[in-house]
């Protein structure tokens, strides 16, 4: 157990530290926000589609270590799958960080994102990191509405 806490220590402070595909989008076909009142989190979630697969992910803004490092996360993982692979696997992320879904630190089909499996210990903490995940998937929908938490 100690191994797995040092291992999301690391991964979440460096994705926090060093976001991946934090920018924006330009030309994006896709984009929404997201806001979790809670935490005070707040993404924007870009998305360039082509042939129902995700061409380009990249998102902005700003929240705390665990927003921002699933948010990181999840572009890297999203980045090549299709509309379908994308919400699959933001079903088992989700599952995964509500407490659904057991699994361990080598688990090969969620990678990096089994760190997360923490998160379920901690309720208030969910939010944080599915913020970008449900702001994703009202991007792959086109919504134009404001994704909250509450």
């Amino acid at each position: 157990m100690s191994d797995l806490r040092e291992l999301y220590q690391e991964i979440i402070l460096d994705h926090y530290k060093r976001p991946r595909n934090f920018r924006k989008l330009e030309g994006a076909k896709g984009e929404a926000e997201g806001y979790n009142p809670l935490c005070g989190d707040k993404v924007t979630v870009y998305l360039e589609l082509e042939d129902d697969r995700v061409r380009d992910i990249s998102f902005q803004g700003s929240g705390c270590a665990i927003s921002t490092a699933s948010a990181s996360v999840m572009t890297e993982y999203v980045k090549g799958k299709t509309r379908a692979q994308a919400e699959a696997l933001f079903e088992r992320f989700h599952d995964l960080v509500t407490g659904k879904l057991q699994t361990t630190p080598d688990a090969p089909e969620l990678g990096k994102l089994a760190v997360f499996s923490g998160v379920s210990e901690y309720p208030v903490r969910v939010k944080c990191a599915t913020l970008a995940w449900h702001t994703l998937r009202a991007a792959l929908e086109g919504g134009e509405e404001a994704i909250s938490t509450e």
